[in-house]
C-alpha cells in the first residue's frame, strides 16, 4: 500500500477521532467545558505542540505576495468556520453533521468555475446527484410524513445547516489554500496557517467565553480538549505529508473516509439513532464525493 494512502487514512482517523472527542467535551456536565468558544480555542491551542515540533525539520521556502494574499484572505474565513464547526458538533448528532462536509466539492464545482474557469464533467454531475441523494437518505425515516420531509428535516437541524455553511466556506478556503501551498510548501503552509489561526481565534474565544474562562482552567475542563487538539494536530501533519506525495483529489478521497468513521463513532459512543440509514446515506455521499474529486 502506498505511503500516501496510509498517511491519508491517518488523517481520516485523526479528524474523526478529534471530532468525536470534541463532541464529548462539549456535552459533558454543566461546566465551562460546554462552552463552544473555549473548546474551539483549546482544540486549536493543543495542536501547536504537534505542529511546532515539525518546525525544526522543514526548510523555509521562498514565497511572494501570492502566498500572502491567499493567506490573509483565507484566515478570517477560517476563523468563522472554526466556530460554526464546533457549534454544529454541539447542536446535532455526528451522523447528521459530518456527512455534509461532502458538500464542499459540490460548491467547488461552482466556485472553481468562477475562480479557475473550470467546467463540470459528467462525473461531476453524477457526483452531485449522489451527494444530494445521500443527504436525502440521512433523514429518510421521516419520509412517511411526506416525500419532502427529509429535506425539511435537514433545514430544522441547526447543526446540519451550520455544517453546510462550513462546507461552502471550505470550498473557498481550499482553493485559496492550494494557491498558498503552490507558492510555498505543504508543511510550511500548514504550520504557519494553523498557528496564525490559533492566534486569530484567541481574542474572540476568550471574550465570548469570559464568564466561564476561570472555571475552564480551575475546574480542569481544558483537560477534556487536550486529546482532541492532539488528534487535530496529527490530522494536519498527515494531511500535509500525504498531499505532498500524491494528487489532491486522491488524498482527499481517502481522507473523507472520516465521514464514515464519524457516523460509526456517533452510533457507538453517543447512541445516535437511525444508524443504518445514516451509514448508507453517508456512504452514498462519499461515493459522490469520490466521483467529483476524480472527475
Amino acid at each position: 500500500m502506498p505511503l500516501w494512502v496510509l498517511l491519508a487514512l491517518g488523517a481520516a482517523f485523526s479528524i474523526a477521532t478529534s471530532d468525536a472527542l470534541t463532541k464529548k467535551a462539549l456535552s459533558g456536565g454543566n461546566s465551562s467545558g460546554e462552552d463552544e468558544y473555549l473548546v474551539a480555542w483549546a482544540r486549536l491551542l493543543f495542536t501547536l505542540p504537534v505542529l511546532g515540533g515539525l518546525w525544526f525539520f522543514i526548510d523555509i521556502p521562498e514565497f511572494d505576495r501570492t502566498f500572502l494574499y491567499a493567506f490573509i484572505i483565507s484566515l478570517p474565513l477560517e476563523v468563522l468556520t472554526v466556530f460554526l464547526y464546533i457549534k454544529a458538533l454541539k447542536l446535532s448528532p455526528l451522523s447528521l453533521t459530518l456527512p455534509f462536509l461532502s458538500l464542499t466539492p459540490v460548491f467547488l464545482l461552482f466556485t472553481s468555475r468562477l475562480i479557475n474557469n473550470e467546467t463540470i464533467p459528467p462525473e461531476g454531475i453524477a457526483g452531485v446527484i449522489l451527494i444530494s441523494a445521500g443527504g436525502y437518505i440521512l433523514n429518510v425515516h421521516s419520509a412517511r410524513l411526506g416525500v419532502l420531509e427529509p429535506l425539511r428535516a435537514v433545514c430544522r437541524e441547526k447543526g446540519s445547516m451550520l455544517m453546510i455553511a462550513v462546507a461552502l466556506i471550505y470550498s473557498i478556503t481550499s482553493s485559496l489554500g492550494k494557491v498558498a501551498i503552490e507558492d510555498s510548501s505543504p508543511l510550511f503552509f500548514g504550520i504557519t496557517y494553523f498557528t496564525a489561526l490559533t492566534i486569530a481565534v484567541t481574542p474572540l474565544s476568550i471574550y465570548m467565553g469570559r464568564k466561564r474562562l476561570k472555571g475552564f482552567f480551575i475546574e480542569g475542563s481544558y483537560k477534556k480538549v487536550i486529546l482532541p487538539g492532539i488528534f487535530y494536530g496529527l490530522m494536519v501533519v498527515f494531511h500535509m505529508l500525504s498531499l505532498d506525495l500524491t494528487k489532491v483529489a486522491y488524498m482527499i478521497s481517502v481522507k473523507r473516509l472520516s465521514l464514515l468513521i464519524g457516523v460509526i463513532y456517533g452510533h457507538l459512543f453517543f447512541k445516535e439513532s437511525h444508524f443504518k440509514e445514516r451509514f448508507v446515506g453517508t456512504a452514498i455521499m462519499l461515493g459522490g464525493f469520490v466521483l467529483i474529486v476524480n472527475s
